[in-house]
């Protein structure tokens, strides 16, 4: 039987992406962001967002299949998240993917964002390990999630309790004068600084915190951390070194993420860890996760940087995975839901 041809469409924020895969093997990963839109407002607009999608929705299909050398025709299903995100994003993709279904007589698969970003890893490394534990770092998640088949068995064992680690790259890069978004801002500035020179708080890390908390995570006193000493800096007439501050800040964000990672993955006796999501971009947290790992004996998988960040080829991965699974279509009929859990892999 040939491999599975599967079109994913993406646009549960700011991102429009279309992908094509068989199998897994990545065809196209059209993206077109409305980054530079919402960069005035210092964060995402959802309706600059909604009409964003509207716009550049037919146009990216149509540069995904001319990358890809194949018409609409032939693709086997399509895939498209439809949660979480934004609600009138989502609704965008949602109903291009039901006119596809509809009009080409294709199955529909609905597939949770999470798990789209966890399924991606298999373009490029091949077949995920079962079980794997899967670190998701994203602006709005920070998740740890026990995946023994990633169409089906996606178990949450911590997510973030307020501020995931990309709000709060973005909140910080704002408090140091950075363009959004901050995470790539703040990477670089952190290259010429020192890690050490500021002892910032690591969030759920002390004793009474690990009992209730041991794989959950907060990074909203850290950012209000980062803000306090910034402030103390400039009343007292000093300058801000913005470099050790983004190289501070980002290493305990960094040493908090591995950490508890390590500590999940060691607790549930799971040797393989894929960290995915936009934030799995940032370069210490590559390096730091390796390095402690390769001391545990933990394999570490990391999609390059470009399918870290939202984009289509992740929602056909998690598609085409579906169909070879033989997974049971989703209705003509599904709905956007904005708060999806991310235990409903598929609608």
């Amino acid at each position: 039987m040939n491999e599975p041809l599967v079109l994913g469409i993406e646009t549960s924020c700011d991102e429009t992406g279309v992908g094509i895969v068989r199998g897994h093997t990545l065809l196209a990963d059209a993206v077109a962001s409305s980054v530079d839109e919402h960069a005035r407002f210092g964060g995402v607009v959802p309706e600059v967002a909604s009409r964003a999608h509207l716009e550049a929705m037919v146009p990216t299909i149509e540069r995904a299949c001319e990358t890809a050398g194949i018409r609409l025709h032939d693709v086997d299903a399509i895939a498209v998240t439809n949660g979480p995100g934004l609600a009138g994003a989502l609704l965008v993709g949602v109903a291009a993917a039901k006119a596809l279904a509809l009009g080409l007589g294709k199955p529909i698969y609905g597939v949770n964002h999470l798990a789209s970003h966890v399924a991606v890893d298999q373009l490029e490394h091949g077949a995920l390990p079962e079980p794997c534990l899967a670190l998701l770092v994203s602006g709005g998640h920070s998740s740890l999630l026990r995946v023994d088949d990633v169409t089906t068995g996606v178990e949450p064992l911590g997510s973030t309790i307020d501020d995931a680690a990309g709000e709060a790259f973005d909140k910080v890069a704002r408090l140091l004068g950075l363009p959004f978004p901050g995470g790539p801002y703040i990477d670089r500035a952190a290259a010429s600084g020192n890690s050490i020179a500021i002892d910032f708080p690591r969030g759920l890390s002390a004793r009474k915190d690990l009992e209730r908390h041991r794989f959950d995570f907060s990074f909203s006193g850290l950012k209000t951390a980062v803000a306090r000493w910034v402030e103390a800096r400039e009343r007292s007439g000093e300058s801000v070194p913005v470099n050790d501050v983004a190289a501070s800040f980002q290493e305990a964000v960094c040493d908090v993420l591995v950490r508890k990672a390590l500590d999940a993955a060691g607790h549930h006796g799971i040797e393989d860890i894929l960290i995915g999501g936009g934030v799995a971009a940032n370069s210490r947290l590559r390096a730091l996760a390796e390095e402690r790992a390769a001391g545990l004996g933990i394999r570490v998988r990391v999609p390059r940087p470009g399918l870290c960040t939202d984009n289509g080829a992740m929602v056909a991965a998690l598609g085409s995975e579906m169909v070879a699974r033989g997974r049971t279509p989703s209705p003509l009929d599904l709905p956007a839901d904005s708060s999806l859990p991310v235990t409903s892999v598929l609608a």
